[in-house]
């Protein structure tokens, strides 16, 4: 199944670009980069300059950029959870 706005929440985020537009905590505001991981809460970035960094999803807007070139603005929140748990559950999208 490839990468679609609609189903984004529900696929791997592993491997596409991301920037963090907004965030409640001005430090977390620009970083950008390629996620190399996820957990529960949080998103661990390889950025630009070679830095690992690790954003919290529940505090923050994504663009991220999916491999057919589709930008999308994301709230965090829609991603809380479990990568391997959010694809059963029932997602009201944004």
């Amino acid at each position: 199944m490839k990468h679609t706005p609609q189903n984004l929440p529900k696929h791997e985020l592993i491997g596409l670009l991301i920037k963090v537009l907004e965030s409640t905590h001005k430090g977390y505001t620009n970083i950008s980069g390629v996620i190399i991981d996820e957990t529960m809460k949080t998103l661990k970035i390889l950025c630009d300059d070679g830095k690992v960094r690790i954003v919290p999803k529940e505090v923050c807007i994504f663009q991220i950029t999916l491999p057919n070139g589709i930008v999308l603005k994301v709230n965090g929140k829609v991603l809380l959870g479990r990568p391997e748990d959010r694809i059963k559950k029932k997602l009201k999208y944004w």
